[in-house]
Order: C-alpha cells, then structure tokens, then sequence
C-alpha cells in the first residue's frame, strides 16, 4: 500500500490523496487549489496519475477546496463511482455548477477588456464538463460502512464542519485508516455534534488551526458590536461569506439578535443564487441539525433574497444601513466583488471576513491591512471598515484537534498532519508528540510513503 499527496501538504487547499491498495486506486478528496499564483498554476497541469486508472474517489465536503478539481479530472478521463453523502451530493451540484459559470463569465469577461495575460482566457472547466461529473456521484448514508471491492470497506461519519461534511474510515485488511477531512467545531450552533475516531493505524488530520485556539469571547456578542458600529456610521454592512454554512450562521445570529430584542429590524439581504440553494439544504438536511428545521425556516423568512444582478447593482451602489451577505469568502469571486467596486471608498460602510483567509486571497489581503486591492484589473482603495471575525471558523483549533483525537485507544503506527500552512502544521506536529507521544510527518507534495498492509 502507497500513498501520495496531490494536495494539503504543506498548504491548506487543493486536497488530494491518492491511496494505491495492491492495484486499486483510490482518490480521497478531488480539491481545487486556491490562494497565490504558484498553487492555482497546479489546477491547470495535468494530473500525475491517469485519471481513467482511478477506481474510486471519496469526498469528506463540499468545499471547492476538496472538490472542485472534479470536473477537471474528469475532463482527463476520470470514470469511476464518486462516493460521498447525500447532503454533499446534493451541495456539489451547487458548487460546480456556480463555479464552472463564474469561471465562464470571469473568462469571457477578461477576452471582453483585455486584462487576462493569455491571448485567449479560458475557463478551467465549463457547464458541460459539470453535468458530466455529477453523473458519477454516488451518494451513500452516514454511519454505514460499504464495499469498495472484497479487500477494502469505507464509512463517512459526522465531523460537524459544513452540512454534510464528514471523516472516512476506512479498513483495508486488519487495518483502519481515518482520513479527518476538515474537522468542525464541538459547540457548532447549528450542526449535529461531531463524532471522533476510536481507532487509528493511520490517521491523516488537518492542521489549519493547528497553531492556534480560538478566541473565547462569543459570536454573538462579536457580531453585535460590529452591528451596533454599522448602526451609528449608518452606512451597509457587506458580509463575505461561504455560502456553505458560514452564510447560514450568519443569518442564524443576526435573527437570533433580532428575536432577543438585541438590534432593530435591519433589512437583511442574502445575494448569491448559490447561498440561497443551499439554504435549502438546511432545511432538507434537518437530521444533520442540532435544532428543529422549522427554525430554520423562521431563519430564511427573514432574510431577503437577492434574486437579479440588476438587484445586486441597485443595493451595491446604495450606502445606506443593510447588511448584505455575499459570496466568496474569501473574496476570489462572486458576486461580493461588485459590492467591493462600490463600498471600499466608503469610510461609512464596514467589510466583514467571517472565517479562515487563504495566503494570496483578496480576504487575506484585507485582513492585513493593506491600503488597495485588485478587482477586475483595477486598483481599488480601502477606506471601509473592515472586520475579520475569528470567532466563526467551522475548523477545530488546536485543543478541539487534540481532543477529537483524544478517543483513539492506542497509538497509531503513521500519523500525517495535512491541510495547514508549514508554521501550523508543525505546531501540530509538537502538540501531539507532547500529549500523546505519537511521532507525526508533515508529507510535502507529490511526496509517496510506502506502507505496510
């Protein structure tokens, strides 16, 4: 048995691990890099492993960064089953669907006015390429293991990251392999708690906080004062969200303030067609909750939702109190780029970063401090408020990492800490030799292990 990091190694995006069990292939995570130039160049090379040789691929969520290559990887020949659950599923269909047109529109927008280097800019996949991946998808139950073939078995379980996200054990032979995805918080404000391993020949965990713990203080109280800034500047508030579970929380908290009696009746606006499905899921997907869906449902009547692009210019350009919630998170795309073109200048109008920003985005940028940024080819200034709150993360930080390791009953005879920048990830690596005394590897990319069955 081999294994090989396409991905996560020594950086938090774009995982992919390729597990090789005697002559079945097996791709655990398909992810998009994203972030500075030098990992966004590796979506556009061409795979290292023949696609059509890949037998199975696993998918722990529904973040581009664990599965949006898909579509690439099938334009190179990829075939097989495409195992993940059902709210993951249904999530990707989402997903790629608006990633492969925003990627059109950003291409065709580019050849429009001249700003892409090439001579021709081209999408990195389209619609089409999509439809076809989608038609791999197997979805499978929680909590149930399946037969990959006669040697090898797999089970998702809840990890409490997104909707739907899980970790994968696997067991090939007499040993169980777990591979953490990215594991969620313990006190999740709307997700079903998550569950932890209890057994680990060869774990696999991420290390995105693996330097850090969050801070203490409440969502709620952080969210209220940025608000209650809003209010007094009288300018909007433009929150850039995911759009998968952090969009949700948010509405969550801002209705919650409202039904506490805590803030007036701001209007409140949710544009991104993509948020606004996957809303729905929530509501769909209620066992995967920790609250009735009904509540849910109170939670998505009181957030209006943007519905046109012409609606999207009208309140971008409006500088009066609203709280709009737009993707991308970490402002590579969508349409919070548009609210950007609009607020940045405006000292009255507060910029808000709800979660984890990857080195080379626009988010990371911001949350730094730096004094312009770059939107269609043109330089924008900052004179907006901007607000990064950290306490938001759907990642475990340190302690929570330790702690849903803690259950594992004896030690593990490989431990590989993926999915973190160098500086993270090594702290990681120190934290657990300490608490546990497990020796840990930091893989770098396209590096191969062998390993025993």
């Amino acid at each position: 048995m081999e294994i090989e990091f396409l991905g996560a190694a020594g950086t938090v995006t774009g995982s992919k691990y390729l597990l090789t069990v005697n002559d079945y292939h097996i791709l655990v995570d398909c992810g998009l890099f994203q972030g500075i130039r030098e990992l966004r160049r590796r979506n556009w090379d061409t795979f290292p492993f023949p696609a059509s040789r890949i037998d199975a691929v696993l998918i722990t969520h529904g973040h581009l960064d664990h599965v949006g290559y898909l579509p690439r990887l099938v334009k190179q020949g990829l075939k097989c089953p495409v195992y993940c659950t059902n709210p993951t599923a249904d999530l990707m269909r989402i997903l790629l669907k608006d990633t492969a047109k925003i990627q059109e529109e950003d291409a065709a927008h580019a050849n429009e006015n001249r700003y892409s280097k090439h001579e021709t800019a081209l999408p990195l996949y389209n619609l089409k390429d999509v439809e076809k991946s989608l038609s791999l998808l197997n979805p499978v139950p929680a909590q149930q293991y399946i037969e990959l073939n006669s040697d090898i078995k797999v089970k998702f379980r809840k990890n409490a990251h997104i909707l739907g996200a899980t970790f994968i054990e696997m067991v090939v032979g007499g040993k169980r392999i777990v591979f953490s995805g990215d594991v969620g918080r313990p006190d999740d404000a709307m997700l079903q708690h998550r569950e932890k391993p209890d057994k680990a020949d060869i774990l696999f965990v991420e290390s995105t906080y693996g330097d850090r713990y969050h801070p203490q203080v409440s969502t709620e109280s952080v969210i209220l004062e940025i608000i209650n800034h809003a209010i007094e500047s009288h300018g909007p508030l433009i929150v850039s969200s995911f759009t998968v579970d952090r969009a949700q929380d948010f509405m969550y908290v801002i209705w919650r303030l409202k039904q506490e009696g805590k803030i007036p009746d701001i209007p409140v606006y949710l544009d991104s067609p993509m948020g606004t499905d996957v809303s729905h899921l929530f509501i769909n997907y209620s066992g995967w909750l920790n609250s009735d869906g009904k509540v849910f449902a109170e939670v998505f009547r009181d957030t209006r939702m943007v519905t046109s692009i012409q609606e999207t210019f009208h309140l971008a350009n409006d500088k009066n109190l609203k709280i709009v919630i737009a993707g991308s998170g970490m402002l590579n795309g969508g349409r919070v780029l548009h609210y950007l073109e609009k607020q940045l200048g405006n000292p009255n109008a507060t910029i808000v970063l709800p979660g984890y920003q990857a080195e080379g985005t626009r988010g990371r940028h911001l949350s730094e401090g730096v004094p312009e940024i770059k939107i269609h080819g043109k330089y924008y200034q900052v004179r907006a408020r901007v607000e990064h709150i950290k306490t938001m993360s759907s990642h475990a930080d340190q302690r929570e990492l330790l702690s849903w390791m803690s259950a594992i009953d004896k030690k593990p005879e490989k431990v590989f800490i993926v999915h973190g920048e160098p500086q993270s990830s090594d702290a990681l690596r120190v934290k657990i030799k300490d608490t546990f005394g497990w020796d840990a590897v930091l893989p770098h990319y396209r590096e191969v292990f062998h390993l025993e069955l």
